[in-house]
């Protein structure tokens, strides 16, 4: 059993003050009851709603983030924004960070969760989590470009990259890749050694999490079959 107000406090819907003020009004109804007193002993898995919307209280929170150009993947910078700051409302109480990192002019799907072993799992080179980019470049790839990839580019530094797969059409100045790593700049980089720079770079997928339709700076919490599929595909269990 556990209190009505820690409950929805910890399903996020605001702090103890202010989820206290929220039973008070008669806005919280258990297992379809209103229910005025925040110190009233619920089962764990009662259904709560606030106003008609089901609060469900959970250890970890997971959401798919459209990131925009211009917000570094941190939590917290003194001089510029991050995509941390564009989590709202309840959101923001949740201590989500970044699973890996996305440069600061790069846009496209950032995976954001307060489960330390999901991000581990996402970034870790030895999961070989597969993320998609969309590339758009400044100049046409060679003929070999794919096979190159394949293969294992070797960087100008020397790294050697993990086996990726273009789909490009010849003579086009954009391109999709799929990586399993994620270097610093990697993908910039995988570009450079074939000839060609990126002028724009987005990411499409994590895993199985595809971007979708989310709005640049708007984000949503992953489905329970996303989220079980993320995990797996991590080596977390589903």
């Amino acid at each position: 059993m556990i209190r009505l107000d820690r409950y929805l406090s910890e399903a996020g819907t605001g702090s103890r003050s202010e989820v206290k003020k929220l039973i008070a009004w008669g806005r919280v109804a258990v297992d379809g009851k209103v229910c005025r007193d925040p110190s009233a002993k619920i089962s764990e898995d009662a259904c709560v709603d606030v106003d008609g919307v089901r609060e469900v209280r959970t250890e970890f929170r997971t959401v798919a983030m459209n990131k925009p150009a211009g917000y570094l993947s941190a939590t917290e910078d003194k001089r510029l924004p991050t995509a941390s700051d564009l989590l709202t409302g309840k959101w923001a109480k949740f201590g989500l960070k970044p699973a890996g990192r996305l440069d600061r002019d790069v846009t496209g799907l950032l995976i954001l969760t307060n489960d330390g072993a999901l991000i581990h799992g996402i970034i870790s080179p030895g999961r070989h989590v597969p993320k998609v980019y969309s590339a758009e470049l400044d100049a046409p790839l060679p003929p070999d470009a794919a096979d190159r990839l394949a293969e294992g580019i070797t960087l100008d530094d020397g790294l050697v990259c993990l086996p990726a797969e273009l789909c490009y059409v010849p003579g086009e100045l954009q391109a999709k890749i799929t990586v399993h790593e994620g270097k610093f700049h990697q993908v910039k980089r995988m570009f450079a050694a074939l000839g060609s720079r990126v002028t724009a770079l987005r990411r499409l997928s994590v895993g199985p999490v595809e971007l979708g339709g989310i709005a640049e700076g708007e984000f949503r919490e992953l489905t329970e079959k996303e989220l079980s599929a993320l995990r797996q595909a991590a080596g977390c269990g589903g």
